[in-house]
């Protein structure tokens, strides 16, 4: 799937500058865009993902009624180079302070990760997150869970709302039972193909996390247009004899699916935006700064956080499941499942031990109220490991202001993404219509 484009001319008609540009446009944009025949900035300008001026002219500042009319993004790409030129800016301008937004790209990479972000807003109109719970909060450490908006039916609305995007509930009771159906030869021969690096894991262990990849495989052969996929892995754990870290892994390397812990549909739905426009690695992981204290300590089971170089305050530790959440083996330099950390889950459940390379690191999570994205610019510093408690190797990052964010913060799930990746979000951002938070 590519980006739908409306070329847009100036009236009275095209001339030779426009078809060059627009032609060039073709040839760079190939594999991100598809454009459709060109319209005059007076016709309707419908049917497309966005709209595109590869050549503008001083006639546009008299032009604003029919500029306010256009009701999708608005490119501005303008030079043989696939960006903006210099000159556009003053128009650029004129049409901000009346209230007419414009996306002029700094440089071709831009430029085609604006036309994934068209698309993947195009795409979430047509596609399925598939949840698999039951009862959601009255499992374990209900007192915890049951404070999570994702499992409200206004945060489910809001998303539809303002998305488009389809949150299916199935059975994670059903799914678990399937899975416990499925032979051990099954699991085994499964197993045997993949050949990946486990440590501590019994054989039992091994089949029960491939047999649950296997039960969610065979569902989304029967489905069409799944994105992403959650199970309430630690809260209805009691449904499962396995976590499901194992299969999110696998999935992803050989479908690209996003998946979702804790069946977190606001962690996955900004997973999905994410990735899907930016395509670094990225994963869901617990936040806990250091100046929370003793209730982050005790969460973890921890007596003191890691020593640091800088100061304290502006330090958090991220975990998740006794490491520092699921990383895909692709993401990964170091990459082992071990048996599991929790004493929630099942005796043969698993994790994944991951580790990402050190340096910068963006982290990002939409708001609830779907209009706002937070995002962090942050450095990972290395890794801490505590034997005998939940955090037996979890990630140190530094943030530039500690109080700040944790001020801001809009959950304890956030994603964390290789790299700096603010200026691209702050990009992005107005396809989906959303303001950035910069933390």
């Amino acid at each position: 799937m590519k980006a739908r484009l409306i070329p847009v001319f100036f009236d009275p008609g095209r001339d030779p500058g426009f078809d060059g540009q627009l032609a060039k446009l073709s040839d760079l944009l190939d594999q991100e865009a598809e454009f459709l025949p060109p319209r005059p900035l007076s016709a309707d300008l419908e049917g497309a993902d966005a709209v595109v001026f590869p050549q503008l002219l001083g006639e546009g500042y008299r032009r604003v009624r029919d500029f306010q009319r256009i009701s999708v993004p608005i490119m501005v790409v303008t030079s043989e180079f696939g960006t903006a030129s210099m000159w556009d800016w003053e128009l650029a301008c004129y049409l901000k302070a009346e209230g007419i937004r414009t996306i002029l790209p700094n440089n071709l990479a831009e430029t085609r990760m604006l036309c994934r972000a068209l698309r993947v807003r195009r795409e979430l109109t047509k596609q399925k997150f598939l949840v698999y719970q039951d009862n959601p909060g009255e499992g374990q450490q209900a007192a915890i869970f049951k404070r999570f908006y994702w499992w409200e039916n206004e945060c489910t609305e809001r998303m539809a709302r303002k998305f488009g995007v389809t949150i299916e509930k199935r059975s994670f009771r059903e799914l678990g039972s399937r899975a416990k159906e499925i032979s051990d030869d099954d699991a085994q021969a499964v197993w045997r193909e993949w050949n990946i690096p486990s440590e501590g894991l019994s054989e039992q262990a091994r089949y029960a996390a491939t047999k649950l990849y296997l039960a969610v495989w065979r569902d989304l052969q029967q489905e069409k247009n799944v994105g992403a996929v959650g199970i309430n892995c630690l809260n209805e754990s009691h449904f499962s004899n396995t976590t499901p870290c194992l299969a999110w892994s696998q999935l992803y390397q050989e479908m690209g699916l996003i998946w979702g812990c804790e069946a977190d549909t606001v962690s996955m739905l900004s997973k999905y935006i994410l990735h899907r426009t930016l395509g670094a690695p990225i994963l869901m992981t617990n936040l806990y700064p250091f100046l929370l204290g003793n209730a982050a300590l005790k969460h973890e089971r921890i007596e003191r956080f890691p020593a640091v170089t800088g100061d304290p305050k502006n330090y958090v530790l991220v975990a998740h499941c006794g490491y520092m959440g699921v990383i895909p083996l692709p993401f990964a330099t170091e990459w082992t499942l071990r048996k599991k950390v929790l004493g929630i889950v099942d005796e043969q459940a698993s994790a994944i031990d991951g580790r990402i390379p050190t340096g910068d690191v963006t982290l990002a999570k939409l708001h609830p109220s779907f209009n706002r994205l937070s995002v962090t610019e942050a450095s990972l510093e290395g890794y801490a490991q505590y034997p005998g408690s939940d955090c037996l190797n979890g990630g140190v990052v530094r943030v530039r202001d500690g109080n700040r964010l944790l001020n801001h913060l809009a959950s304890h799930h956030y994603l964390l993404m290789t790299g700096h990746h603010l200026t691209s979000i702050t990009k992005f951002a107005e396809i989906f219509e959303l303001a950035v938070d910069e933390v």
